[in-house]
């Protein structure tokens, strides 16, 4: 039976290690990540305290907040000292931190460019740890006029039907449409997947006079434009 190790609330810290104390005193700024983490975890062990612990999960994932979003509960519960509490507690934390963002996202209205359509769908899939496939319908002055998932898979891929694309298309009046998908892997490399289904949905549309101005593979806060890079 593994022995049950002694904790070490926040409140019988130091006064230098008590990050609740410092927050309230300089405010959330003037915390380091593992600090504001430590605060969620509220205690740590025997041998080690809440910021050691926040600082050896971080470390796990390169230090980077992004990464640490994508653990699961059971992910986080591996690592020595944090239960089912304390796993929960970073996840939902992790998560508002991401509504946030996407509530902060300027409001893209017209599409003028690459770089506006990443804006517009990172928010959405650009940290997911699956993948998924969106569309983006435009007017004929590029102003967006509705998007959508249109399907949702695994690590390795998701399914897209063509047909029911251009039926969207057809009742909301689009007269453009920009297809997106996330890489979890973080590559930004077009599958052959990738470009085919490109030319299907392209072919397909040209038929309606319909068409598909972009493709983005969107991956760690980077993107690539099918249009930008010639191959569309």
């Amino acid at each position: 039976m593994q022995e049950k190790l002694a904790s070490f609330p926040i409140k019988n810290w130091a006064d230098d290690d008590r990050p609740r104390e410092k927050l309230v005193q300089k405010g959330s700024f003037a915390l380091s990540d593992a600090e504001l983490i430590a605060i969620l975890i509220g205690s740590g062990s025997r041998n080690e305290s809440a910021v050691e612990l926040s600082k050896r999960i971080l470390a796990s994932v390169g230090n980077n907040l992004n990464e640490l979003g994508k653990l699961s509960v059971n992910q986080l519960m591996r690592f020595k000292g944090i239960g089912e509490a304390k796993a929960v507690s970073i996840a939902a934390a992790l998560e508002v931190g991401r509504r946030r963002r996407l509530e902060d996202t300027p409001k893209i209205i017209k599409i003028q460019s690459s770089h506006d359509a990443f804006e517009l769908l990172y928010p959405l899939i650009g940290e997911l740890p699956h993948e998924e496939f969106w569309i983006v319908y435009l007017n004929n002055s590029n102003k967006v006029v509705h998007k959508a998932q249109l399907s949702k898979g695994g690590i390795t891929g998701t399914v897209v039907d063509i047909r029911l694309v251009l039926k969207q298309a057809l009742e909301i009046g689009a007269v453009g449409i920009i297809l997106a998908h996330n890489h979890p892997s973080g590559t930004l490399t077009p599958s052959a997947a990738d470009k085919q289904i490109t030319q299907k949905l392209k072919m397909a549309s040209d038929a309606l006079d319909i068409k598909i101005l972009d493709h983005l593979i969107l991956a760690q806060h980077q993107y690539l434009s099918f249009a930008d890079k010639g191959i569309l």
